[in-house]
């Protein structure tokens, strides 16, 4: 009816692959209207970890499987799926530590308990300009406005690599797609002032507006692509 909307990020397409029954279908039960933001994750190290950038983290964990490791706010959370994803298509082992949330995680990294982390830009930012911690890539498929000098990982070897904390607004399947697009719409011009861009870049997000149809296949593709980081990461359903 266009007035029960729903704000969602990327556990709209991993929750099918962590839960073994879930109360709805995305793709049966919800229409995408728009992905508004993406905001990029970020891969930092502790400054004992003798790698300046993704190539040579790749080239270390090759040569000292088992010994790095990674840690992340908890099971099934983007940050632990993407070092998954970064392990996967790196083809290194660098075990996890899963942690009851981003604090304990960046609590452990900066006294150098564990070795690497993904976060939210805006989250290693304050430690990342303190030396506590280094950063190392970006997993969208462009350069933060806020980090020029940090490549992607998708650009320090591993082409392709791209995830990110998204924000999307969806309704319910049959809403008409004339109230679909004036929504849209809607969306677009309410995020696209020069104020909110800047105000959101400055938190290392990037206003995107993806069409209906757009966030459809992002939705579709991911939901595939987190499967089957799952299985292989041997993550069992709950």
């Amino acid at each position: 009816d266009g007035y029960t909307l729903l704000i969602i990020q990327p556990s709209l397409t991993i929750n099918p692959s962590m839960f073994r029954k879930l109360p709805y279908d995305a793709m049966r039960d919800l229409a995408p209207i728009s992905l508004v933001v993406d905001a990029a994750q970020i891969m930092t190290a502790h400054p004992s970890v003798p790698a300046k950038g993704v190539k040579e983290l790749i080239t270390l964990a090759r040569s000292k499987p088992g010994q790095l490791t990674f840690g992340s706010p908890g099971l099934g959370t983007s940050p632990h799926l993407t070092a998954e994803l970064f392990k996967l298509k790196a083809g290194v082992d660098i075990p996890q530590v899963l942690f009851k949330g981003s604090g304990m995680a960046f609590i452990s990294l900066i006294s150098g308990e564990i070795s690497l982390a993904f976060s939210t830009v805006l989250s290693a930012m304050p430690h990342v300009k303190s030396g506590k911690i280094r950063a190392l890539g970006v997993t969208t498929s462009k350069r933060v406005g806020i980090l020029p000098d940090v490549a992607t990982i998708a650009e320090s070897g591993l082409p392709g690599f791209e995830t990110s904390q998204w924000f999307g607004f969806l309704a319910p399947a049959g809403t008409p797609r004339p109230v679909i697009e004036r929504l849209y719409q809607a969306l677009s011009r309410a995020s696209s002032g020069p104020d909110v861009k800047e105000r959101l870049a400055a938190q290392g997000v990037e206003v995107v507006n993806r069409s209906p149809e757009e966030f459809a296949g992002i939705i579709k593709r991911e939901t595939r692509q987190w499967a089957e980081v799952i299985r292989a990461a041997g993550i069992k359903p709950e």
